[in-house]
């Protein structure tokens, strides 16, 4: 994988490089699922979710099937797949790497800080959603 210097949406053009990222910052908790995470891909230039999947948590990334439904729901938006795709450093170190590559995308892999800046109000939105769904205690 590759390395990246500091970043911004200003850098890309539309679908000229994809963010894969853990969406929350803790657990979703279900009672037929059990505790899972949610992955998400993103365009870089205009921080749009392109997709997302809820995987276990015992999975350090989606399954093989997942990562597929996300390229798919990826391309459907331009009808192509990104030159580049960015990935926290760290994370997503077997199956979606290989997904993309397969795929023609070049991978790179970046500390998380430097994704924070694409990525942080996404999560931010989500917790506040996922919270605005858990039912208040008295």
């Amino acid at each position: 994988m590759k390395r990246a210097s500091r970043l911004h949406p200003s850098q890309f053009q539309v679908n000229e490089a994809w963010i894969a990222f853990q969406l929350n910052d803790a657990p979703v908790h279900t009672e037929q699922d059990g505790s899972l995470n949610c992955f998400a891909l993103m365009d870089a230039a205009s921080c749009f979710i392109l997709g997302a999947e809820l995987a276990s948590v015992v999975e350090p990334e989606p399954t093989q099937l997942q990562v597929k439904r996300l390229f798919k729901t990826g391309w459907a938006h331009h009808k192509q797949f990104p030159v580049t795709l960015f990935v926290p450093k760290g994370q997503f170190q077997n199956i979606l790497p290989a997904e993309a590559k397969r795929q023609g995308i070049s991978v790179v892999s970046v500390p998380e800080s430097q994704l924070l800046v694409f990525i942080g109000e996404a999560r931010q939105g989500y917790t506040e959603h996922v919270e605005r769904g858990r039912p208040r205690l008295p």
